[in-house]
């Protein structure tokens, strides 16, 4: 039987800009908010599309896919930018941290990803792209006061100055799954021209 690797198409994050996400989850960390699952920052990178799991016979035809879409595409720039919940902030369920700058050359290298992977029985996302970095989930299971409290602790946060992301590589990821979360590693990386 061919092992399944769960796998997505990524664009990393640079070291530095994962220390200062670091840094700033420490300033927003509560003791009480057990309720809060934090993203390592070693985990947070912008997710152009899910592939679920996939069979080592399908990673070469995924790679000759992303091959023609890099070739074809050039570096640009985005930045990080304000915070923000989804849904709301009475009803916290993610924190993420928005991106600006060429998020239009952003958008579409990841429309360019997921329409020629649909020619490949990938389901084509049914979303739009709304593009952030995740960093944290509060749990399920949390009372409805829980996700209103963590709300009002992150009114008015900021970032603090914008990080430019220089976005020159993509990369074919792996994800195992464990108990303490997710450990990714890399499959393939393909460098813009």
């Amino acid at each position: 039987m061919d092992e399944q690797i769960r796998s997505f198409i990524a664009i990393e994050l640079p070291d530095e800009l994962k220390i200062r996400l670091k840094n700033f989850q420490a300033t927003l960390k509560l003791p009480k908010h057990n309720f809060v699952k934090w993203v390592s920052p070693d985990g947070i990178h912008i997710t152009l599309k899910f592939l679920g799991n996939v069979s080592y016979k399908q990673i070469d035809d995924i790679k000759g896919l992303l091959i023609p879409i890099v070739g074809s595409s050039k570096s640009f720039v985005i930045n990080t930018s304000e915070i923000g919940v989804f849904p709301n902030l009475n009803k916290v369920r993610v924190l993420w941290l928005g991106l600006s700058g060429d998020v239009s050359s952003l958008q579409k290298l990841q429309q360019d990803v997921d329409r020629s992977l649909s020619k490949r029985s990938f389901t084509p996302e049914k979303r739009p792209f709304t593009p952030h970095l995740t960093l944290a989930r509060l749990k399920e299971d949390c009372f409805p006061n829980e996700r209103w409290e963590f709300g009002e602790l992150i009114k008015g946060v900021r970032f603090g100055p914008s990080h430019v992301i220089r976005v020159e590589k993509l990369f074919l990821m792996r994800s195992k799954l464990f108990p303490g979360g997710a450990v990714y590693s890399k499959l393939a990386e393909f460098k813009f021209p």
